[in-house]
């Protein structure tokens, strides 16, 4: 073992150890095939990783088969998981703790050194890739001769740019050079940036990663006799997506300069790990493979120890584990049945709802509304989306007749008499919502649960009028309802444990997650946005152009400028926000006169035929004409900044939700903010904001690189 190595084991005494076990397995032709099984001895729960201690023993049993081929004992080798596993890549928990960069180094160096001794046996080498595989378990695989898939593997990605790293075991010269550029950048870059897609066994198979597919029921068997053909020469092995010649002079570059004007404008530049990515597959097309290692060593230093890691695996571990475990969630047991649901309201947000509804509870769901015409419409459109899904194959003939059935319009509240479940879903008006709860609450029992989609109103005072306050709870879905993860529960004063463990094991039969939040303005999604767009309109107000606004914004990473969040939502919708937030906090929030102009305008931007901005519309800029007092794009930035640091501080103080990792959390599912950023308050503990505004961080230690 090479001496840089030797302390990295040290760095991870906890780590669960994935053993590599070495059977021969005597091959029909009468050669021989060692197997080397990777299994860390636990349940399917706990995926195999490749941490130091984990490659050191892999190098080295790899070592002794060589010796073994060597002397003729061994005719091949193959490497495949524990059932349903292959390897889910490196415990990305540990290299965040890497303590400097030429330790992030080391650790590349280590996967290059122990992977690329499977090209360097002296025989073939196979992956037998028989289940998840994930990041180095995917490099394992490539740096083999040879592999095969199983068809049912359910995700096998690359999924290190996602994480704000790279594939740094080999896999950013290997794939390109085995599958092509143009399938390489959507492996490697794409895909990650697409909430992390995952691909099939069978997606796998087709863009060329393995070179034979086989059904599960005799994988193993299959694979070996493939591996058999192989290694006797009587099956012949042809690449269909290997790139050659005429791809490396003509499309090679061309994909990639293609590549980084789609990252430009859909990511802006602030992300690092897209391009560090994007320039090593650009220079896989002209450096050998030790230079393409050495280059990704490098990147996988930088990358382990900057900022952008580091908080991308504090968000990381929001997701994959505070997010399952809600803060301040009531015992579950708690939660009453669901076994009808009652939507009131027909428009867009409550179809999507009663769709969803419908789909992850599989109960009866009725909607209404004030006319039997917009009933029917409502109706219409939940079935006509039910047959698309059975277009799709996504739902089978039997379900789509069954979801349709139970989906049901009515003008008459009495026929809520038997839900368990009534969420509203009207326009933002406050006694309209308190009518319309105080009408259904004469019809249903005093423990269904009456839920609110409101973006900003008190929920508290949408339920002051009834009888039994204590079973209202806010219920607040993003848009669109079928995609964004997040829910926003919020409690009342009066909100009960059982109408709020209700809600919550509800968001979670319908697969997304939930964040319990204090009722107060805005809860935390909207207030954090209101505080930007607001900051936003008020330097427009007071004479900055709207490009500098949008450049102030541009080193948050957040996924639209301000003025393209705008639009999106709805001027009025926008408008409305900024003035319930300024009513609330006069001090702290702007109103827009401006902005209900340009609400009546419709738009800020002039767009083409395809939708794509071209610039500001004049008739936007003379609404906004007149301001004295511009700021230029580092001053609204730091303002930005330091009124979000004391939004939040106040926010935690005033128990808002229960800590800042819960703010992160909303931000990240309900706003899709990067992962690279952390949310907000890491981003605002390392810029300064939060010392600036409060005297103090949000995150002991703060969460930023070492580098």
């Amino acid at each position: 073992m090479p001496e840089r190595f030797a302390d990295l084991a040290a760095l991870d005494p906890d780590e669960v150890v994935t053993h590599s076990f070495v059977r021969d397995v005597p091959l029909p032709s009468g050669k021989t095939l060692a197997l080397v099984t990777l299994d860390n001895g636990k349940d399917h729960t706990r995926p195999n990783t490749l941490g130091p201690t984990t490659l050191l023993e892999f190098a080295r049993v790899l070592d002794e088969q060589k010796d073994r081929a060597a002397k003729g004992e061994i005719h091949g080798l193959a490497v495949t998981g524990k059932p349903f596993i292959f390897a889910a890549g490196a415990d990305l928990t540990r290299v965040s703790e890497i303590p400097d960069r030429e330790t992030g180094k080391q650790m590349a160096q280590l996967g290059h050194w122990a992977l690329g001794k499977l090209s360097e046996l002296g025989v073939p080498s196979f992956a037998f890739v028989n289940g998840l595989a994930l990041g180095g378990g995917v490099e394992i695989p490539l740096n083999c001769t040879y592999r095969t898939i199983d068809s049912s593997v359910p995700a096998l990605a690359l999924p290190e740019v996602f994480l704000g790293i790279i594939p740094g075991w080999g896999g950013s010269w290997l794939l390109p050079n085995l599958i092509g550029i143009e399938n390489a950048l959507e492996v490697i870059i794409s895909n990650p940036l697409k909430n992390n897609r995952m691909l099939k066994g069978s997606q796998a198979f087709e863009l060329g990663i393995a070179d034979a597919m086989f059904e599960p029921a005799n994988f193993l068997e299959d694979s070996i006799m493939w591996a058999d053909g192989v290694i006797t020469g009587k099956t012949t092995v042809k690449r269909k997506n290997e790139p050659g010649k005429i791809e490396r002079l003509a499309k090679w570059d061309i994909a990639v300069g293609i590549a980084e004007k789609t990252l430009k404008s859909r990511i802006g530049k602030v992300a690092h790990s897209p391009y560090r990515a994007l320039e090593l597959i650009k220079a896989a097309k002209s450096v050998d493979k030790k230079r393409g290692f050495e280059l990704e060593d490098d990147a996988l230093a930088d990358l382990i120890s900057g900022d952008q890691f580091r908080a991308s695996i504090y968000a990381f571990n929001l997701v994959q584990k505070r997010a399952k475990r809600p803060a301040g969630a009531p015992d579950k047991k708690l939660a009453r049945p669901v076994t009808k649901v009652g939507v009131i309201g027909a428009g867009l947000m409550a179809r999507q709802f009663a769709l969803l509804f419908v789909r992850r509870l599989q109960v009866p769901v009725v909607i209404t509304d004030l006319d039997q015409a917009r009933v029917d419409e409502g109706v219409a459109y939940i079935h006509k989306e039910i047959d698309d899904l059975l277009g799709k194959g996504r739902i089978s003939p039997d379900e789509s007749n069954r979801l349709r059935a139970l989906v049901t319009g009515t003008t008459d509240k009495a026929d809520f008499a038997d839900c368990d479940w009534v969420i509203e879903a009207i326009f933002e008006e406050l006694e309209a919502k308190q009518e319309v709860f105080a009408e259904v609450e004469k019809h249903i029992s005093p423990e269904a649960i009456l839920a609110t989609n409101t973006s900003s109103l008190s929920v508290e005072q949408i339920g002051a009028r009834l009888k039994n306050p204590e079973r209202v709870v806010g219920f607040h879905f993003f848009n669109p309802v079928a995609v964004m993860p997040l829910i926003e529960v919020v409690r009342t004063p009066f909100s009960n444990d059982e109408s709020v463990s209700t809600a919550m094991v509800t968001a979670e039969k319908l697969r997304k997650n939930a964040v319990i939040t204090k009722d107060s303005p805005g809860f935390v999604v909207n207030r954090i946005l209101a505080k930007v767009l607001g900051e936003a309109m008020h330097a427009v107000d007071t004479g900055t152009p709207f490009e500098v606004v949008e450049e102030s914004t541009r080193p948050f990473g957040l996924p639209m400028t301000p003025f393209e969040l705008l639009e999106l939502v709805g001027l009025k919708v926008g408008a409305h926000v900024l003035d319930t937030h300024h009513n609330a906090f006069p001090d702290r929030f702007f109103e827009s006169t401006n902005l209900h102009k340009l609400a009546e305008l419709g738009h800020i931007f002039e767009r083409d035929g395809k939708g794509n901005i071209k610039g500001i519309d004049k008739r936007a800029r003379d609404i906004v004409a007149g301001g004295k007092t511009p700021m230029t794009a580092q001053e609204l930035q730091v303002r930005i900044e330091d009124g979000l640091a004391d939004e939040i501080h106040r926010m935690l103080d005033d128990k808002v939700v229960e800590a800042a990792e819960d703010i992160d959390l909303c931000l990240i599912l309900g706003a899709g903010y990067p992962f690279q950023m952390g949310g907000a308050t890491p981003y605002l503990d390392r810029v300064g904001a939060s010392e600036r505004t409060f005297g103090d961080t949000f995150h002991h230690p703060p969460i930023r690189g070492v580098a």
